[in-house]
């Protein structure tokens, strides 16, 4: 199997990019229970994309404590389970804080995600999926979460560009980035099937993966 080497997989990119979908797809595919993130449970993040200057710090102190929560989580599944897959990367936090926070937030928010950042443990590989804004844009409304109806083209554009700034630099566990624009995971089963023969014959730190139309 493909993904037979791997004990903890992380599924990463900006809103809309399908992460979710793929990490579900597979968990499934390897008879796991997937790690999710569980941004519908934030109680702040509609009134977010209202008010972004309101209500950034809630929003991201939110997210900050449920994912060490969820990490906390993570290292009990380790106990029962060989295999975890997830739609988040524990770090990447600190991005989406750097980009909706002001300066000041963002110190007391580093102050924060010093004291309380947990040892997570390094993922076996990271699947970063990338794709264009109007794609993310149009994956957002057709998915119609209340939540993120006022998102904005530019702020998932800005989120787009921090996501590649972040990952231009990480080098912390094997990474494959992954043009999503022209392939879907969930629907098209001869995509997933591309996705696990390219992860397959991985053999250095960083790669890429893309599909013309």
């Amino acid at each position: 199997m493909p993904l037979s080497k791997y004990r903890y997989i992380v599924v990463e990119g900006p809103i809309g990019v399908g992460k979710t979908s793929l990490a579900q797809r597979l968990a499934e595919h390897v008879e796991v229970q997937p790690l999710l993130e569980k941004p519908q449970d934030n109680p702040f993040l509609a009134s977010f994309y209202q008010d972004p200057v309101r209500y950034a710090l809630p929003t991201q102190l939110f997210f900050l404590f449920q994912r060490i929560n969820e990490a906390r989580d993570m290292a009990q599944m380790d106990l029962f389970q060989t295999r975890t897959i997830s739609d988040y990367l524990f770090e990447k936090d600190a991005l989406f804080a750097r980009l909706t926070l002001s300066d000041d937030e963002y110190k007391l928010y580093q102050t924060i995600y010093q004291g309380l950042s947990p040892q997570v443990p390094t993922p076996d590989l990271v699947i970063y999926l990338q794709a264009p804004t109007y794609a993310l844009a149009e994956r957002v409304r057709r998915r119609g979460n209340r939540y993120e109806r006022s998102i904005q083209d530019d702020y998932l554009a800005r989120l787009a560009d921090s996501y590649g700034e972040f990952f231009h630099q990480y080098d912390e566990a094997p990474l494959l980035v992954v043009n999503s624009e022209h392939l879907n995971f969930v629907d098209n089963s001869d995509d997933f099937e591309l996705l696990l023969d390219r992860i397959g014959k991985m053999r250095g730190r960083r790669e890429y993966f893309n599909v013309g139309a």
